[in-house]
């Protein structure tokens, strides 16, 4: 089999003793306290707001809120690291409360993670679409918790926590192209040969894939195909290049289950506006996509 190449940086950010939390300088050059990262913990039961604050209490500042207008009396008072969702709560429940947050230009971009007894595909898919970035069921450890909650805190990813994109495409320049764009983001592989797409999926699972139309043996439409029959590639984002801007084209790629598409030759804005928001959620598509493996 062709060699894919994959653009992993060497090594990794070190992890923080003190999950959550950031070290500054004091004055004179001497180590300062660890600063606290700030979370909004939105739950209606006061037992778990407090159980959850005195859990965690030596590694975040949680502000508990028992309601929607209790979170935003506190998003007057400061602008929290990351917010923590409970979904079932009368009134208001996580997910009308989470589109909210999403509508306003104020808090749209604070990470949201959901907080539920239910893991069912369906809430997951649901959670993604309005933008949250995490998902963490009840119960719950210490140590899944933290785990979960210092990934969405801090900026800097391990490279095995980056997005993987294969790029299918029979002309090598084009393959190039895309390394060089996207390699300092993503971990990247690519093939030019489309006929080897479904034994390299037995050794890859990518988080997005760029496929070209027009191939010799394979077609970007069969390679879709053959990425959709997989239940772990059911809804697995699919960018279809192509340098034919004619509606019959595009429409049978959506059809078939592209998600986006992008027009030849590429360029390297249009190609990052596009993929950006098609790896949104990163962490809850992939769980999603182990629960459709499983199907």
């Amino acid at each position: 089999m062709e060699n894919p190449v994959n653009l992993q940086k060497e090594g990794g950010a070190p992890l923080n003793e003190n999950p959550g939390a950031t070290q500054t300088n004091a004055p004179g050059g001497k180590p300062a306290k660890k600063e606290k990262k700030k979370i909004i913990a939105v739950d209606d039961v006061a037992f778990h707001l407090l159980a959850t604050r005195e859990r965690f209490k030596a590694y975040y500042d949680i502000f508990p809120a028992q309601s929607a207008a209790d979170m935003y009396d506190v998003l007057k008072k400061i602008t929290p690291d990351l917010i923590l969702l409970d979904i079932n709560m009368p009134d208001v429940d996580g997910f009308e409360l989470l589109k909210r947050l999403k509508s306003s230009e104020s808090y749209r971009k604070i990470p949201v993670i959901f907080l539920s007894a239910k893991n069912a595909r369906e809430d997951l898919i649901k959670a993604m679409r309005l933008g949250a970035v995490d998902f963490i069921k009840k119960p719950y450890s210490d140590a899944d918790f933290m785990e979960c909650v210092d990934y969405h805190l801090n900026p800097e990813k391990p490279d095995d926590a980056k997005a993987i994109i294969l790029a299918v495409d029979d002309n090598p320049s084009i393959l190039k192209t895309v390394r060089y764009l996207l390699g300092d983001t993503y971990n990247v592989y690519v093939l030019s040969e489309p006929t080897k797409v479904a034994s390299f999926l037995d050794m890859v699972t990518p988080d997005l894939f760029l496929l070209d139309c027009k191939m010799p043996e394979l077609s970007g439409f069969d390679v879709i195909s053959i990425i959709r029959e997989q239940p772990a590639h059911k809804t697995t984002p699919i960018v279809f290049l192509t340098s034919e801007n004619d509606i019959d084209t595009i429409s049978e790629a959506i059809k078939l289950g592209a998600s986006d598409f992008m027009l030849k030759p590429i360029n390297d804005k249009i190609l990052s506006e596009k993929i950006a928001p098609q790896l949104e959620g990163l962490t809850l598509r992939r769980r999603i996509r182990q629960l459709d493996g499983k199907i």
